[in-house]
């Protein structure tokens, strides 16, 4: 039997999609069929997924579906484009895809409760594009150019969601995380990307407490009207993506597995 309830969430339909062996979600304004879940009904944060993006949805089964989960059973969450899969290898057509994408979760996990996607580093932009995007960084330290320690998760949301925005942000956090985070974003260069994450009921309704609650006081600040463009409409999104490694590693016993990069609303090749 299953022991994984796994959420697949887009904001166009895809007919590879509706090919897999999971709960597909529509967020946005397209029309979706119904077999796909519809985040604008019940209690909802509709409105806002220009700036929330899949968290749409992280809200809604949060306030509608989580209360009903069996709390023996792994829920999880991927998109459109990033999958968790078992093997990190390349693949080159869907079917391939589809036969590597991860259905149940091991026994040997029972002693885990939460997983993340393997992570990745940020500690390598080129020198140009600090300069080009962080220049402010490097008039506070110059040694954010040269030396690969000082180029870390701050640095790199610095560069490409505004400097001193998550810095702002962090000032609104609760205090029992608040000095935590900011250490963890000032110090690593490596974190666990794209808001992805394989957990149980009990940790996942903390997790979605702590994270809404936090975003919510980030409204106060940042709002919406000034938030345009690729770096910065989806602020709120990108804020949860840096939160989401430091809050699971501090709360739970973890696991890292594979996930990989496949776009299924292109057309691929089927050979």
């Amino acid at each position: 039997m299953k022991n994984l309830i796994m959420y697949c969430i887009t904001n166009q339909r895809s007919a590879l999609l509706e090919q897999l062996p999971y709960n597909l979600v529509g967020v946005g304004k397209k029309k979706f069929t119904k077999n796909y879940i519809d985040c604008s009904k019940m209690i909802n944060i509709q409105k806002k997924e220009k700036f929330y993006s899949e968290l749409t949805f992280h809200y809604w089964f949060w306030k509608n579906k989580l209360p009903k989960v069996n709390e023996k059973i792994w829920i999880g969450f991927c998109q459109k484009r990033r999958f968790w899969v078992k093997k990190n290898i390349k693949v080159s057509n869907f079917f391939q895809l589809k036969k590597n994408l991860i259905t149940d979760i091991p026994k040997s996990f029972d002693k885990y409760n939460s997983i993340l996607c393997k992570s990745i580093n940020v500690n390598n932009p080129k020198k140009m594009k600090i300069i080009k995007r962080g220049l402010r960084n490097i008039i506070k330290d110059p040694g954010v150019l040269f030396i690969k320690e000082k180029q870390t998760i701050k640095l790199h949301f610095d560069m490409h969601h505004g400097y001193g925005v998550l810095d702002k942000a962090i000032d609104c956090m609760n205090i029992r995380d608040r000095e935590d985070f900011r250490k963890f974003v000032s110090k690593n260069s490596i974190f666990n990307p794209h808001i992805m994450c394989i957990s149980k009921k009990k940790i996942l309704e903390k997790w979605f407490t702590d994270l809404f609650r936090w975003l919510f006081d980030c409204e106060k600040i940042f709002g919406f009207k000034n938030l345009a463009g690729y770096d910065q409409q989806r602020l709120y999104a990108y804020l949860a993506e840096r939160y989401l490694p430091f809050w699971f590693k501090k709360y739970s016993k973890n696991k890292e597995l594979n996930w990989m990069f496949f776009d299924t609303t292109k057309k691929i090749n089927f050979k």
